[in-house]
Order: C-alpha cells, then sequence, then structure tokens
C-alpha cells in the first residue's frame, strides 16, 4: 500500500537558512531513492519560514528505509532551530 505523507516544518528565522539547505539535501538525496515515488518540498508564501513537504512512498517498508538514510537522521541536528517539532501526516488514498 502506498504512503503519503506531509511534514510541515517551521524554521526560527534566524536559522531559515540554513535549514532550507539540510532540507533541500535531503530532496537531493531521497530523489534517488527507489521507493520514493514523489519528495516535493515547498516554502510559505506567507511566512517564508514555513516548509512543507509532499511524499509519495510505494510502500511503509520503503519509508521505514528512507527514516533510517543518514541525510534524514541529519535532520534530527537541527531540531533547536525550529519553531516547534514539525508536523508530519501519515495517510492513505482512499
Amino acid at each position: 500500500m502506498k504512503i503519503y505523507l506531509t511534514a510541515i516544518i517551521k524554521a526560527k528565522e534566524e536559522y531559515r537558512e540554513e535549514v532550507a539547505t539540510v532540507l533541500q539535501n535531503m530532496v537531493l538525496q531521497t530523489r534517488k531513492e527507489e521507493a520514493s515515488e514523489l519528495y516535493s518540498l515547498h516554502q510559505g508564501i506567507e511566512d517564508e519560514n514555513v516548509f512543507t513537504f509532499y511524499e509519495i512512498w510505494k510502500s511503509k517498508e520503503g519509508l521505514d528505509a528512507h527514516n533510517q538514510r543518514p541525510y534524514i537522521k541529519a535532520f534530527g541536528e537541527v531540531g533547536e532551530k525550529l519553531q516547534e517539532a514539525p508536523v508530519v501526516l501519515l495517510t492513505t488514498l482512499i
């Protein structure tokens, strides 16, 4: 079953560019993963500190493997540079 994921990340203004760089690297690396069908990053228009990922994964196993990659784990290092914990929504198409 495909997994659809939406993640909302809010960077502290003074760290916006640094967080954006980490997120953009995640996009470059993740798009190479076989289990990833779509991995797109968006930045807020009204609030440039807000980043949103839209993702489609071929399977839960593929998403689980993705979450173990070093470039995804590196995202954990920017935690103090965020306004709050990311909001992650896992859904399936109905």
